[in-house]
């Protein structure tokens, strides 16, 4: 059995608490209240209040410590060198319109580097969970990316941009490339799940471009701890605050990256 130390257990119990009002809250569509805050990207009441939830719950166990928030942004601690980056709802689209598929993620960055994370499902009451240096966990299980080496035997995920995003034509090269050398591609919604997915072994690797601190925060830790790796598409380490993600076990990240390097419109369009 798995043993977690007294900051996870602070931080998955965070997760749970908060968890409770998205279960009761999920399928109750028409009941919500939704407010609009960009083109098709929604924020519910059950979406703020989770992150009351988490917020409280962290600061009553770590008082001294900051927060990026998805929904209230930064908060200053007194200790300037650590600070929780909070998603209390990954996959709020889904969330709204009944699609049984999203997460609460919560990583905790000491001096820039993310030590450690929680990433919870609480449909499937999954937790996965990392530590810097002490692997990577879904409930009691230790955690291992995929060991399968061959493109055409793999799984990808990915996220679509919609409207209002940029890159469009971009990503269409993209998602064709990878098409032409896969067994396949899922789009899910939640980029916390997709990197959880990917350190479970249950796809050998996602992409992304355009995603957000509090989304990824906790999923690198659990890629990279589980064996894998994690970059931007031009190969770059430093992924929290970049334009795009690459996450992938550790025999394809290579290959998955070549075929993406050379995915791009053509200058007339075509």
């Amino acid at each position: 059995m798995a043993r977690q130390s007294a900051l996870i257990t602070v931080m998955t119990n965070a997760a749970y608490r908060a968890a409770r009002g998205l279960k009761r809250d999920f399928g109750e569509v028409e009941q919500l209240q939704v407010s609009t805050k960009g083109p098709s990207d929604f924020v519910a009441a059950a979406d703020l209040q989770a992150e009351k939830i988490l917020r409280d719950e962290l600061a009553r166990a770590r008082p001294e410590y900051g927060f990026l928030l998805e929904e209230g942004g930064v908060v200053e601690g007194t200790d300037p060198r650590r600070r929780w980056i909070i998603d209390p709802l990954d996959g709020t689209l889904n969330f709204l319109h009944g699609i049984p598929h999203f997460a609460i993620s919560i990583g905790l960055e000491r001096d820039g580097q993310i030590v450690a994370g929680v990433i919870y499902e609480p449909l499937r009451d999954e937790m996965f969970w990392a530590e810097l240096g002490a692997g990577a966990f879904v409930n009691d299980h230790r955690l291992r990316v995929s060991t399968r080496g061959n493109m055409g035997d793999s799984v990808f995920a990915t996220g679509v941009p919609w409207r209002g995003r940029p890159n469009h034509r971009s990503f269409l090269c993209q998602l064709e490339a990878v098409m032409a050398v896969s067994a396949g591609i899922r789009r899910f919604g939640s980029a916390a799940l997709d990197l959880a997915y990917v350190a479970a072994g249950r796809y050998e690797g996602f992409w992304e471009s355009s995603l957000n601190p509090w989304d990824i925060a906790a999923g690198v830790l659990l890629v990279r701890e589980a064996g894998g790796f994690v970059t931007t598409i031009d190969g770059s380490r430093e992924v929290i605050r970049a334009p795009s993600i690459l996450a992938v076990n550790d025999r394809l990240h290579g290959a998955l990256m070549a075929v993406l390097a050379q995915a791009a419109p053509s200058p007339d369009g075509a």
